[in-house]
Parts: structure tokens; sequence; C-alpha cells
């Protein structure tokens, strides 16, 4: 397995071609995307442990949105098998990717825990969907303190882990491993996850714009309040479905192409091949 090192502008590509591949099956990928996150809400309901178990299916899911997203790119027709793609290539890649599950869940209770320390607690409580954000807590001093400790921290939590899905599945990478090569991939491409990530941001607030349009539009045709909510409901939906449609193009332009007969014996796509033939590899 090598690492590709590849140019800044390739970030931007990335955003392209996550937001083409959407939209070969918009419907398909943006109901997949709905059902994983109804799965993890639905976990959340399990007593005591429920919060724990929805963020350790968290890689699992982002796993699921890459090969669909690959399914999509290769004009085949992304089922909701592909929901359980984490669970059905043979028992050591199960037992990877819930040790991969488990490792997201502490790190994640990890960084709400280091924020509690900041202000007791109360970020991580409306973070976590326990307590209301209200006025006073959002302007308490120690609130926000929290709310950017979290921030900062999960960024190296979430590089770590941003390519240890698709290297445990298809590469076959143990979960540690997997994770020290993801966070190594993004740093030595920092410049194009920087655009990339430029660019993400830019299509969230042209499509904040869009909705916030769509809605004035549905108010001054005297709709209700509740048909103005749906559309930006939907439209974040939308726009986090194809954010998560473009994963699976970093992975792929950051490692060399995996060759494994699991791939065609379960009829999963791999991810395409490399679209920038100027990047480099180490």
């Amino acid at each position: 397995m090598k690492l590709h090192i590849v140019p800044a502008r390739t970030g931007m590509t990335w955003v392209k071609l996550g937001v083409r591949a959407f939209w070969r099956q918009p419907m398909a990928l943006a109901a997949l995307f709905f059902m994983t996150m109804a799965a993890m809400s639905l976990a959340t309901l399990i007593p005591l442990v429920g919060p724990a178990i929805a963020l350790a299916l968290l890689p699992s899911a982002t796993l699921a949105m890459m090969v669909a997203a690959a399914e999509a790119t290769q004009g085949r027709f992304p089922t909701p098998a592909v929901l359980l793609v984490a669970f059905r290539t043979g028992q050591q890649r199960l037992r990877d990717m819930l040790v991969l599950g488990a490792l997201y869940a502490v790190g994640f209770l990890a960084v709400m825990g280091l924020s509690a320390l900041i202000d007791g607690g109360q970020f991580a409580k409306v973070y976590l969907g326990g307590a209301p954000l209200t006025k006073e807590m959002a302007e308490d001093a120690a609130f926000q303190s929290a709310m950017w400790t979290a921030m900062l921290l999960y960024l190296p939590l979430s590089l770590l882990f941003w390519h240890a899905p698709g290297l445990v599945h298809w590469h076959g990478v143990p979960p540690v491993k997997a994770l020290f090569f993801s966070i190594v991939a993004c740093l030595r491409n920092f410049g194009a996850f920087m655009v990339y990530g430029v660019g993400w941001l830019g299509v969230f607030l042209l499509g904040g714009v869009v909705v916030t349009l769509a809605a004035a539009l549905l108010a001054a045709m005297g709709l209700s309040g509740a048909a103005s909510g749906g559309v930006m409901v939907g439209a974040a939906m939308m726009l986090a479905a194809m954010f998560f449609t473009s994963v699976v193009f970093t992975f792929r332009d950051c490692f060399e192409p995996p060759h494994h007969p699991s791939d065609e014996a379960t009829h999963e796509a791999p991810p395409p091949p490399p679209s920038d033939p100027a990047a480099g590899s180490h």
C-alpha cells in the first residue's frame, strides 16, 4: 500500500466529484444517508449505552456512504444493502470495524469529557442532545471555551478516522495501523485537504443562501412556516449527503487502488481509480 501525495488543487476536484457523484443517484444516496442517520438516532434510545453505540456506528456509516458513492460513480445503483457492508465481509473485517467503532466512541467521549472540565458538562449535554441551548448558556464564557476546546480536539480525532474505515475494509489494515496511516495521509496532503475544506465551506454557504431565498419565497406566497422548515431540513440533509459522498474520492487519491478478491465476491465497487495522474507517491 502506497501513500499518494497530491497537489493542493486536488481538494477542489474532490468537492466537484462528490457533487457530481451525488447527482448521479441523488434519491438513492440521500435516502441511504438518511437511513444511516436514522439508525444512529434509534441507537441513542437504548438505555445507558445508546449514545456510545451510536458513536461506534459512525465509521461503519461512513464506509457505507463511501461504497455507495463508488457504486454510483461506476454506474451502479446503490441499494440499502450497502448499509451492512461493514458487517458482511468476513469475521476479521467485522471485528476490525467493531474495534474501530469502539475506538471512535471512546475518542469522542474523551473529547466531550475534556470539554466538561471547563464548563461542568453544559456543552457536552447540549451537543449530545440532552439539554436545550439557551441564550444565557451560549453567552457564557465557560460554555464558549468548552465549545472551542471540543472543536480543536475533534480535528485530530477526525483526521485519525478519516481514511480508517476504507483502509480496514478495502486494504485489510488493522484498526490501530489504519488510524496511523489515516492521519499521516491527511497531514502529508494538508494542502489538498485545506482546499477541500474551503471548497465545501463555499458549497454550504451557497446552499444556505439558496435555502434562505427559497424560504423567503415560500413565506411571501403565504405558505406555513412548516414548509420553510421542511425545505431547510431537506436541504441540510442533501448537502450533508453530498459531503459524505465526496469522502471516497479523498481516499482513492491518497492510497493506491486496492486489489481484493472479496470486492468481486461481494459485488462491491472498490474506489474508482485516481483522477489526477500528476499525483506523486511515497
